[in-house]
């Protein structure tokens, strides 16, 4: 099927479906996608499964596409007709079905449903475009769905569970178009797998054409099924990220390596093979596969898989699977060790997660039992969200820093020369401290509900739209509910709001607190006029605001201070939850390279940091300002609260030297950190000189990945500023 018969297909079946139910559409439109959107298998592969990105068509994530829901993309519509040959007659027709797509995509129906307000809030939608405080996204992301009920039940199975609830619905008098959508869903996925098996069967690869044929109906009997089954629903569904992964294949495993069906080499071929097909589905900022902590129902055959996929992502180290160990006092320590060898290596995962800090503090944050907490997940940059029974997709930004840029200045963008935020006063206005940070306070809160709003705002008008079938079928409730993941389906609908700039704002206020009233060393009058100069002038000003106390050495008046802001942006936060009509809608500290695009827009501030430059990764201490050495830093991240959040990002950079001697001083440095509260890390191990060798000579150093916040990437392929930002990084 070329792009021009799919995208006239495509549009023709959603035509049609008009007056059909969301579901049944979403079903029909599936259909035709599923038979473009899939590509051929590759004669050196021995998993199937790779997936184009679509120009017209429907899906959760913007990644898979353009945005959320229905979505078009004009220039990548073109770009497959030139690519594909197409006539002047089929692009000219080609234009007029995308001049109707503008009006049908859902992300233009959620903007036109916006009260005057948001809109005036927030009048861009791009971040790395536009100068603003706060901003939308639009996505529905976050679902991590029950792949134990998908590998158990098997497709057939699943159509037999639709039909029981589908009867009882009748019986109760409900419609049931929302089971018959998802039996066409189903079946489109059979017939994906039956293809594969064909494929594979003219490739001779009989055991994987065996595989993915018995995966269109039964449920799996041995490893290869399941990892098969599990990996084209995750593709079909549109969900980025694959779950516990040890816990739902380690059975598998087992069974099949005591049975003598397979080998450890070559269920690690598969593994890696499998973790190609990620990498090459380029999601960036997702592609989590959890292995480790508590709650796994077989923990030897789950550890099993475990020091597999492990060895899997040593073996293969590219930029996704994010893998990611959690684990706990008592867990085999073999996985640890593991762990610490991977990344001694200076491979970038796993990532670690620490149960002991995570489950209590999911508990408190999300409000659920403590067993709920204990399958917590967490996805894309790092956002937490509860394993098979939440969504929590995080559909709004602020600038934290720009807020208080416009509240310094009394609505104004010092950067862009243009009117921004509420007008509460000028920093002269505000005759103590207290009335300054109330004022930046006001100015918070004002877009924190703005943006609280819009996330409800979002959900609704996506479940208008869409029912998204392949989650709904296997999120919990949904099914015995009668209801689709967005129209009152899901357990717990959550949202979350990725903040920004938070490190270089407390030590922002800090200074101003400590050099403006308390020792009034700097005028108001003159750090304001500093601030607009970008510095030019005010050199000794910049060096008084840079020798001033900075959060990450363990001093304890601003570290207080820090921990203070933070508890005032994540309890105000998560107190919208009831107005926006929520399960919870809480903070995301996740950082990826938004700190350093965000921190273009913004004007220099009161830390000493220079317009333009990046803000400080997560909540870590801002780049080069942790000078009291490694446990100083430690001590200071543990000191903002975990219970009150939805995930927060830690990257530590470490030399190479540092896991010299087996890791066993690297070792002790994390158990300690994790022993004192810690709740993750990522870590970078690295030569020293290595990036700034690979920003003068990039054509020699292609090989170096890096964290760059809740995300991977090659060094060299990262826009320069966002080099400089984690060159920047204090190295232990």
């Amino acid at each position: 099927m070329t792009f021009y018969e799919y995208v006239t297909e495509f549009t023709k079946v959603y035509k049609e479906n008009q007056e059909e139910s969301a579901a049944i559409r979403e079903a029909r439109c599936v259909e035709v996608m599923s038979r473009y959107a899939f590509l051929p298998l590759r004669q050196e592969e021995c998993v199937a499964g790779r997936m184009r990105v679509l120009p017209v068509g429907f899906s959760n994530e913007p990644l898979l596409g353009r945005s959320v829901g229905y979505f078009y993309d004009e220039v990548r519509a073109m770009e497959a007709l030139q690519a594909e040959g197409a006539t002047e007659e089929q692009v000219e027709e080609v234009k007029e079905l995308l001049a109707y797509w503008r009006t049908q995509e859902t992300r233009y129906q959620i903007r036109q449903s916006y009260p005057e307000e948001i809109k005036r809030a927030m009048p861009e939608d791009i971040y790395w475009e536009h100068s603003q405080i706060a901003f939308p996204l639009y996505r529905v992301v976050g679902a991590y769905m029950d792949y134990d009920k998908l590998l158990s039940l098997g497709l057939d199975g699943m159509r037999q569970e639709i039909a029981h609830y589908e009867k009882k619905a009748a019986e109760r008098g409900e419609g049931t178009a929302l089971y018959e959508a998802c039996r066409i869903a189903l079946n489109a996925l059979s017939d994906v797998c039956m293809r594969y098996g064909e494929q594979a069967a003219g490739q001779r690869k009989t055991a994987l054409s065996k595989a993915l044929k018995a995966a269109a109906g039964k449920a799996p009997e041995t490893f290869l099924e399941a990892l098969q089954l599990a990996w084209l629903y995750s593709l079909i569904s549109g969900v980025l990220n694959y779950g516990r992964m040890d816990d739902y294949l380690g059975d598998y495993l087992e069974r099949d390596l005591q049975a003598g069906r397979l080998t450890r080499e070559e269920a690690l071929c598969y593994l890696c093979d499998l973790w190609r097909l990620v990498d090459a589905r380029k999601t960036v900022f997702h592609g989590r596969i959890i292995i480790g902590g508590r709650g796994r129902h077989n923990e030897p055959a789950a550890d099993d898989f475990a020091m597999l996929a492990m060895e899997a992502s040593r073996i293969v180290a590219e930029a996704e699977p994010q893998l990611s160990l959690r684990f706990y006092e008592g867990q085999n320590p073999a996985l640890w060790q593991k762990a610490l060898e991977v990344i001694g290596e200076g491979k970038i995962y796993p990532m670690l997660y620490n149960d002991d800090v995570n489950i209590p503090s999911v508990q408190k944050a999300f409000g659920v039992s403590e067993q709920e907490a204990e399958d917590y997940v967490f996805f894309g940059c790092g956002e937490y969200v509860l394993n098979k029974t939440s969504i929590g997709s995080p559909n709004g930004i602020i600038n934290l820093l720009k807020a208080l840029e416009a509240t310094l200045f009394n609505g104004w963008d010092i950067r862009e020369n243009k009117e921004l935020g509420l007008k509460l006063g000028s920093l002269t206005d505000f005759d103590s401290f207290e009335e300054l940070y109330e004022a930046y306070k006001k100015q918070l809160v004002y877009y924190f509900e703005i943006l609280a709003r819009q996330e409800r705002l979002e959900y609704d008008k996506c479940g208008e739209k869409g029912a998204f079938l392949y989650i709904s079928m296997l999120m919990k409730d949904c099914m015995e509910r009668n209801k689709a993941l967005l129209s009152g389906g899901v357990r717990y609908l959550g949202g979350t709001l990725e903040t920004y700039g938070n490190t270089n704002t407390a030590n922002s206020l800090y200074a101003i607190k400590d050099l403006v009233y308390d020792k009034k060393w700097i005028k108001r009058e003159t750090l304001l006029a500093a601030l607009k100069a970008d510095f030019a002038g005010y050199e000794d000003v910049r060096r008084l605001l840079l020798d001033a106390a900075k959060y990450g050495n363990d001093l304890e008046e601003v570290d207080s201070f820090a921990a203070d802001f933070h508890e005032f942006v994540c309890e105000t936060v998560r107190g919208l939850k009831d107005m926006a009509g929520l399960h919870s809608y809480m903070v995301v500290i996740i950082n990826n390279e938004a700190n350093t695009i965000l921190g273009r827009f913004t004007g220099a501030s009161a830390d000493g940091r220079r317009a333009g430059e990046p803000m400080a990764n997560g909540n870590n201490p801002a780049g080069g300002t942790d000078v009291n050495g490694v446990t100083a830093m430690l001590n200071s991240l543990t000191k903002l609260r975990t219970d009150i959040h939805a995930g927060a990002v830690q990257n530590m950079t470490f030399s190479k030297e540092f896991f010299d001697g087996g890791g066993e001083a690297a070792s002790q440095v994390l158990r300690t950190y994790f022993k004192c509260g810690g709740q993750q890390a990522m870590i970078n191990v690295l030569g020293r000189g290595d990036l700034q060798n690979a920003m003068e000579r990039p054509e020699a150093y292609g090989h170096i990945m890096v964290r760059v916040g809740g995300f991977s990437a090659r060094f060299v392929t990262l826009a320069p500023d966002v080099q400089r930002e984690i060159a920047s990084r204090t190295m232990y």
